[in-house]
């Protein structure tokens, strides 16, 4: 039987989650003192909704909507009608890959166009790298 992971292991784990290999978060969790073998931490991962391979070229709905200055709430209505691709993460957090919002800001749904274009292209370009 193996051991119930901690709060902070989990904590660990979800913050490293997006930049880090299974065997670079199973080095950090060593050096903080947990022993986690690199299937424990892919299964763990998966089990919290998360990906195993580093997601660097994805951002958080929460990120995206700073950014454009829109509410999350926004953001999280235009994934559940399918107009803007997303993973979900858990329960209250989505992933957005920067193509996917890259295809949704050069086409969006005719019903938001205009919002769309009114967003700031400054800030676009910084999300997508036009």
């Amino acid at each position: 039987m193996s051991a119930k992971w901690s709060k902070e292991e989990i904590a660990i784990l979800e913050e490293k989650a997006d930049f880090y290999t299974k065997e670079q978060i199973a080095r950090m969790l060593k050096r903080q003192g947990y022993h986690r073998s690199t299937m424990a931490i892919k299964l763990k991962l998966n089990r919290l909704g998360y990906s195993t391979r580093p997601t660097l070229d994805n951002y958080s709905c929460q990120e995206i909507a700073n950014v454009l200055c829109l509410s999350l709430s926004t953001l999280c209505r235009w994934i559940k009608r399918g107009w803007l691709k997303a993973n979900k993460r858990y329960a209250s957090c989505y992933q957005v890959r920067t193509w996917h919002l890259k295809e949704f800001l050069k086409n969006p749904p005719h019903p938001i166009k205009a919002r769309i274009a009114s967003l700031d292209p400054e800030a676009i370009n910084y999300l997508v790298g036009n």
